[in-house]
């Protein structure tokens, strides 16, 4: 009896002309191309999402060296089984060192990390690593300081569909039966599959075998597509990059006045059912980018947040979605994002000093003791307001605060210049 072979694993490149996308590493004259075709391989960490070719790369450069091939995955591999792998070099199982390829590189801790470090400073290992997470903040710099990181991104629909094509001809091939796709199956493939030609492949075997056979031939129908892709778009960790990106995504949108894509980073957010990220971004964007160029942002976003955690998905995404088109579609103002931002700059270099005497906490009404502070008592003077030093001496002079070029806080700052003028 045959032993079965995922798809996914059969239509698996052999040449880097076979490679799905990565056109800006793996292009005619792309970097990682050329590196690869010299034969002399360096050590590597290879970021990207998942489906997109990191492993497929490693493999066929296995293929073009003479040094034998070990693969660790980092979410099960211990520090017995890299000793193993090091026991081996210099031996005759790898006189001349070995490629190492190390899965998910991020869930290994610093020790592991480190003990490939000797290893790879001799050249005795080459190490190519891979990881869906940012490097910069998940491998550790002695690691990155002897790689070159590439960054494989997720493969257009367009680029897929050659791909699809292939799996369906392995499978009537294997099938011994023609396929029959209705109008639209391999594009909903190909665009459901979030850039992941894994997904995507495997989302074909599942059609072809659960699709009926009619009149020997098997006859996929968009619907049963659009079921099998139902949601795969949604690339979605939310302890990994993709919820921080999503989020950041969410507020640069609306900080940039675009209301449309504000929207859609919204609905990516609510389709993953992060309704509480969703809230807390939402109302965090009211105070340091819209500010105050328009306040009242502040209580109306916070009420729409009210509202959805009332209502819960899915309506909660009208009250949100009102929050986001509002905001994006508001004035900005993120003066006073800045201003504290400065103010928590000069507390955190040591710049205090003491309390002004006259603001100091000795007084128990406003006559008497608080004469003998000096304070001066902003109500019992014209527009309630009298000149004095509210800084601490040291910082006498600071300023934090500059008013915004928007008309609400440009009114603010004509009436006080006016009143400011004539205080004492």
């Amino acid at each position: 009896m045959d032993t079965y072979r995922p798809l996914a694993d059969e239509i698996r490149p052999e040449t880097l002309d076979e490679v799905v996308g990565q056109g800006h590493i793996l292009g005619k004259n792309g970097i990682l191309r050329r590196i690869i075709e010299s034969g002399s391989i360096p050590n590597m960490v290879f970021y990207g999402p998942s489906g997109v070719g990191k492993t497929t790369v490693a493999n066929l450069i296995s293929h073009r060296t003479s040094r034998p091939l070990h693969r660790l995955n980092a979410t099960t591999a211990s520090i017995s089984d890299i000793k193993n792998i090091i026991g081996d070099i210099g031996t005759m199982l790898a006189p001349d060192g070995v490629l190492l390829y190390l899965d998910e590189i991020q869930y290994f801790n610093k020790k592991q990390q480190q003990s490939l470090l000797e290893f790879m400073e001799n050249g005795k290992i080459t190490l190519i690593a891979s990881t869906t997470e940012n490097p910069y903040f998940y491998v550790y710099n002695a690691i990155l300081s002897r790689a070159t990181v590439f960054e494989f991104k997720p493969v257009s629909a367009e680029e897929i569909l050659p791909a699809i094509d292939r799996g369906i001809a392995i499978l009537e091939k294997r099938m011994d039966k023609e396929v029959q796709c209705e109008s639209g199956v391999r594009e909903s493939i190909a665009g459901a599959c979030g850039g992941d030609v894994r997904k995507a492949i495997n989302a074909v075997e599942l059609l072809l075998k659960a699709s009926p056979c009619m009149q020997g031939k098997i006859r996929v129908s968009l619907d049963d597509a659009r079921s099998v892709a139902q949601r795969s778009a949604m690339r979605y960790d939310r302890a990994g990059d993709d919820h921080y990106d999503i989020l950041s995504a969410l507020q640069k949108s609306i900080r940039g006045s675009d209301p449309n894509a504000a929207l859609h980073y919204l609905a990516r957010l609510l389709e993953a059912g992060d309704l509480i990220s969703a809230c807390r971004r939402l109302l965090v964007i009211a105070s340091e980018d819209v500010g105050l160029a328009y306040p009242q942002a502040v209580p109306i976003v916070k009420s729409c947040i009210d509202a959805a955690n009332m209502l819960g998905l899915p309506e909660a995404r009208i009250p949100l979605a009102e929050a986001a088109v509002l905001m994006a579609t508001a004035p900005k103002s993120n003066s006073t994002y800045l201003g504290i931002g400065r103010a928590l700059a000069d507390i955190k270099a040591g710049k205090t000093g003491d309390y002004p005497r006259h603001l100091q906490n000795r007084h128990a009404d406003t006559t008497g003791m608080e004469r003998e502070q000096g304070y001066l008592y902003p109500h019992n003077y014209p527009h309630h307001y009298v000149k004095q030093q509210y800084l601490p001496d040291q910082l006498k002079n600071a300023a934090y605060y500059e008013y915004g070029e928007n008309k609400l806080e440009q009114a603010a700052k004509r009436y006080w210049d006016e009143i400011k003028g004539t205080g004492r």
